[in-house]
């Protein structure tokens, strides 16, 4: 079963706002390989979109990228997508997580 990402404005956002972090604090390497490793994981989603587990809200499931990020997505087989909603830092305090 493959299905398709699709990125959600909060996802763009929020992926935007971690390259941005990247960019100001880290090098061109650490910004690179955040954003191949995003793609290998969305990827391995579309392959495989139950592989990671559910949060705490049962049709979310999380998609940990690095120690410091992940992604939360649905999947929705009747319409043959992934929603991709929102990258996260870990380091957040966790009562913050929005799913």
């Amino acid at each position: 079963m493959a299905l398709k990402a699709r990125w959600t404005p909060e996802a763009e956002e929020t992926f935007n706002a971690i390259i941005e972090y990247l960019e100001i604090k880290w090098t061109e390497n650490e910004v690179h390989s955040f954003v191949l490793k995003s793609q290998k994981i969305i990827d391995q989603i579309e392959k495989n979109p139950y592989q990671f587990k559910s949060s705490s809200f049962n049709e979310i499931r999380i998609a940990f990228i690095t120690k410091h990020n992940s992604l939360f997505y649905g999947v929705s087989e009747q319409d043959d997508i992934i929603e991709l909603y929102s990258f996260w830092d870990n380091r957040k305090d966790p009562q913050e997580r929005p799913y």
